[in-house]
């Protein structure tokens, strides 16, 4: 580990002094619903890069995706190098980060860096560590959105703000006894090594310029590209038919759904305020247009975006929309994957179309999504303890959506596995009515910190519930 972070370290240094560099014009495409414009043009230093999939842009909110194939690091410079990277390089704006590979069963074994150079100040950050193990964020096996084609095996997405500069280097875990030799020193020893996967690209999303909607259920922002909300076209077709979904709960367009004051019904608690798929944004254009159900909701499932904590509450539809994009357009999903996202602050998000009190099939809790709904916390708690306020949100959210089916927040419930790394397809297994993340499928999210608070949240939601 220590030669490879000399080594580069010494790349990083020396490829610094000679920015702005510039990647060939054929190495980067972007994906947006945007054609270009003035505001879309490469940043200095950049060729330009294609647009696909390009939509009228007066039918569509900005926004982009700018894809960077990783080519080998070192001396290894065969296909599946142990080291794999993007030199430090300028590129057009971007606020989220992730890599994707081509086989979403494809684990990558080893460690993703990247670091980013800061738009409004040109300074480089330090290396910040995504999270690689991502595919137990996913759809159930075997179900059409897993089956498409289109899906592809990707690492935790990175909020890193506005940056205008990337650098990332990918390094394979040490594999005794694996097929494939990695001739990689390590003092006098030489190891073995996974073999990355194939197809590995850098994903730079940029959420789109957040000017805010005009007219009925329009909604204030703070005017900044990261933070403001993003408008809508009154005449999309899937725009429409995302309001209609909640249409027993708001007005027509409306870009939040208001609180009620009491429980509508015993052992149900009182809606919180859910901010719409409008309201943070969305492009509704970039999903599938269908809206696909399960039977009833079962069980809540707690996660982390683990996307760092490194955001202001304000540029929570940023991150949102970033995500959303990352999971549609980079990971080939039908829509976002969670139901409903919770920032720091404890506001409340509309994540996957259909509904906030329909239940919506999701793509969060690989093998356990039929039945069930996903709520993230934006942000990383593996070690940082979230808000008192966004476990209160839990709360709230989980006191209302499984009261409206029946379910007691401190209760038990039985789903059958759909397969997976923990349960085998098929088991009906036991689980908490709040589940954490980790108890479908042996992964670390939603995080130590976060997973430790579910007590609290299933106590307050039973109280709220009036249990």
């Amino acid at each position: 580990m220590r030669g490879f972070l000399a080594s580069s370290i010494g790349v990083t240094c020396a490829a610094a002094l000679a920015l702005p560099l510039a990647p060939p014009a054929s190495a980067a495409t972007t994906t947006g619903s945007a054609t270009p414009s003035a505001s879309s043009t490469p940043a200095r230093g950049t060729d330009p890069v294609s647009v696909r999939g390009a939509a009228p842009a007066e039918a569509s909110v900005p926004g982009s995706t700018q894809s960077l194939p990783l080519a080998p690091l070192g001396r290894d410079r065969a296909p599946g190098a142990a080291q794999q990277g993007v030199t430090p390089r300028d590129v057009r704006p971007f606020s989220l980060v992730g890599v994707v590979w081509d086989d979403p069963a494809a684990e990558l074994h080893g460690q993703v860096q990247v670091r980013t150079r800061a738009t409004a100040t040109g300074s480089w950050s330090d290396w910040q560590e995504l999270e690689t193990h991502n595919t137990d964020h996913a759809a159930d096996p075997g179900t059409p959105e897993s089956t498409s084609g289109r899906v592809r095996g990707a690492t935790a997405p990175l909020w890193v703000g506005e940056s205008d500069g990337v650098e990332v280097r990918v390094r394979a875990e040490s594999a005794p006894g694996a097929a494939r030799t990695a001739p990689e020193a390590t003092g006098s020893a030489r190891h073995t090594a996974f073999p990355l996967p194939g197809g590995m690209r850098l994903e730079l999303v940029d959420p789109g310029d957040g000017a805010p909607s005009e007219g009925p259920g329009s909604v204030p922002g703070d005017g900044s590209r990261t933070g403001a909300l993003a408008p809508q076209s009154a005449g999309s077709a899937e725009a429409a038919a995302a309001w209609a979904a909640n249409a027993d709960l708001a007005p027509f367009g409306a870009a939040e759904i208001p609180a009620e004051r009491q429980r509508a019904k015993p052992y149900t608690g009182p809606r919180p305020s859910i901010t719409t798929r409008r309201g943070w944004g969305a492009d509704e254009k970039l999903r599938e247009k269908k809206f696909v159900y399960t039977k009833k909701v079962k069980a809540a499932f707690v996660h982390h975006s683990a996307t760092g904590n490194n955001y202001r509450c304000s540029q929570a539809p940023s991150v949102i929309r970033s995500i959303y994009r990352y999971h549609v357009n980079s990971m080939g999903w039908r829509d976002l994957g969670y139901n409903f996202l919770i920032d720091k602050c404890g506001k409340i998000y509309e994540g996957r179309a259909g509904g906030v009190s329909k239940a919506v099939l999701g793509a969060h809790t690989y093998g356990f999504n039929s039945n069930s709904m996903g709520i993230a916390v934006l942000g990383t708690y593996s070690s940082k303890k979230p808000s008192a306020a966004a476990v209160k949100a839990i709360a709230r959210l989980t006191a209302w959506k499984l009261g409206l089916y029946g379910m007691n927040p401190r209760g038990k419930t039985y789903l059958k596995s759909g397969g997976g790394n923990l349960h085998r397809k098929g088991k009906n297994v036991r689980l908490n009515v709040i589940s954490g993340h980790r108890d479908g499928f042996a992964t670390s999210c939603p995080g130590k910190k976060l997973y430790g608070k579910l007590g609290t949240a299933r106590s307050t939601a039973a109280k709220y519930q009036g249990r």
